[in-house]
């Protein structure tokens, strides 16, 4: 369990033990870490949310692992013990790997579904984002212990598909533009009707193009779902019947509707147009209940800005189906804008002027783009600072984290060709006491509770933060504190120290799917 979440259990526990059940506040007791480390390593605002005296609550919280307990502006701030932080380097040490690791989840199975681009065109920066925060999203939650499929759902039939055709036909009603529309007209079979030259089109920029950039992006999908083969399977219909047989859908002047607005949709939505078309939405449904018939008890969907307006119907229809709302979950990705030079490079598919990820990836490489993609929120909108993707320097953040795992290695190289071996024990750990070796450890264990607030809140943003949280605390340690030079008990602590924070430090690479060079 997370140090905070122990806060957070012996905090409930005082308050229950001098107010009772019936004193629980109303709003969330919170645990959160000061800036100003002058208000201790954590603090809550319990008091204040009872309206209860915080000195009264503290006198009662009791732990070993707790140097000290004070009360400040209505706050009650914990300070860590030392020995407890000196402990921690060992059971880094030991888990390794599976350092902040949770059981959380218990195995129960998450969809999550990502990118889902239509096969009209290369993926291009709004694509990346949603791929790359969807994909880390998922590293988090199987840290968390839950049992989560990567999905790609490929709208291969109706109207996108048919514009297509027109494009790649380059008829009057022609709408995607390029060079790659270009190059599909000498793929394209010549013969084929509109349907037929759409269908081939997009089977071509699904191998050839959206694939290719998937595997770029250092992205493996689980499934790749057909959109066709629910109408094959009858998955649409059965659909469509299971509405009606809950009396679910109405006809009106021709059309098939949903009675949406009955769990809360802002109007009711078309199934099957008046020439019998059934709609994207039906579509939908369809899938949705295709999802939960196979097990899993929770959906989550990256979804791109002008989406946001589906949000409401999905979940209504989720309802329909006879499941919860909150089983589903749509993140909406806001806009990206490429910035180079202080101006914006324009961006827009159908007019071929576009800067697709590959282009972006080749320009910066993988894990500068990854990062920088995964620092804002995806409720905010994103500039990419091209210049300072570029920097090969201290100033680009991923160099500045990059940088502290080649420093780790780099001292371990040293000590290992003096022909050593790093033997830790409690003693020597003892002798961890700087306060640039303290700050380390604080940052060290902040991993698991990375892990499960991101779990919880899907707010990837958590970790390239803490990257360079622990990059700057280690940097702060290797300057502080020598290593190699200090005594056999010091340097073999300080050591240990180094190789719990190149674990940690991996392990959240690893999440963000970021690599780790030894050497640069």
């Amino acid at each position: 369990m997370a140090l905070r979440e122990e806060i957070k259990k012996l905090t409930e526990k005082a308050v229950k033990e001098l107010y009772g059940e019936l004193a629980s506040p109303q709003g969330k007791v919170r645990i959160d870490q000061p800036e100003n480390a002058e208000f201790g390593d954590y603090s809550t605002n319990a008091a204040m949310l009872l309206k209860k005296n915080p000195q009264e609550i503290a006198n009662v919280i009791k732990s070993d692992f707790l140097e000290k307990i004070e009360v400040k502006n209505g706050f009650i701030n914990f300070f860590i013990a030392k020995e407890y932080l000196q402990k921690q380097v060992s059971e880094i040490l030991k888990q390794g790997q599976s350092f902040g690791k949770l059981r959380t989840g218990c195995g129960q199975k998450i969809n999550v579904e990502f990118i889902s681009a239509n096969p009209t065109g290369p993926l291009t920066l709004g694509n990346g984002r949603g791929g790359f925060c969807g994909d880390v999203l998922t590293n988090i939650l199987e840290k968390s212990g839950y049992k989560v499929t990567r999905e790609y759902y490929l709208n291969d039939r109706g109207e996108q598909i048919i514009k297509l055709g027109h494009s790649v036909l380059g008829d009057e009603e022609a709408v995607y533009k390029g060079k790659y529309i270009e190059e599909l007209k000498r793929d394209v079979k010549k013969g084929n009707n509109i349907g037929e030259a759409g269908s081939q089109a997009a089977k071509i920029i699904l191998e050839k193009m959206i694939k290719p950039a998937i595997k770029k992006m250092g992205i493996k999908f689980d499934t790749w779902f057909s959109e066709k083969s629910l109408y094959q399977k009858s998955e649409i219909k059965k659909t469509s019947d299971l509405l009606k047989k809950k009396s679910l859908v109405y006809e009106n002047e021709g059309a098939l509707w949903f009675k949406s607005t009955q769990f809360g949709d802002d109007k009711d939505r078309v199934l099957i147009k008046e020439n019998k078309e059934e709609t994207y939405f039906l579509s939908d449904i369809a899938y949705l209940k295709n999802k939960f018939d196979r097990g899993f008890k929770k959906l989550i969907f990256f979804w791109g800005a002008d989406h946001y307006g589906y949000v409401a119907r999905l979940k209504a229809a989720a309802e329909a189906l006879g499941y919860r709302k909150d089983q589903i979950d749509i993140i909406i990705m806001q806009l990206v804008r490429l910035m180079q030079g202080g101006q914006e490079v324009r961006m827009a598919k159908r007019t071929g002027i576009y800067v697709t990820i590959d282009e972006l990836i080749d320009e910066v490489g993988l894990d500068v783009a990854r990062y920088f993609f995964l620092t804002r929120s995806s409720d905010t909108h994103l500039n990419f600072d091209l210049d300072l993707a570029k920097e090969q320097s201290e100033k680009n953040p991923v160099f500045y984290i990059q940088y502290a795992y080649a420093r780790i290695h780099s001292i371990l190289a040293k000590f290992k060709n003096q022909n050593s071996k790093i033997k830790i024990t409690t003693k020597n750990l003892k002798l961890l006491s700087h306060p640039s070796e303290l700050n380390l450890i604080k940052q060290l264990i902040r991993l698991p509770e990375i892990v499960g607030d991101t779990a919880g809140d899907y707010q990837v943003q958590r970790l390239p933060q803490y990257a360079i949280d622990l990059a700057v605390a280690f940097h702060q340690f290797y300057r502080d504190c020598k290593i190699l030079s200090e005594a056999e008990g010091l340097q073999k602590a300080r050591l240990g120290l180094v190789l719990s924070t190149k674990i940690t430090l991996k392990n959240t690479l690893d999440l963000m799917g970021i690599s780790a060079p030894e050497r640069m």
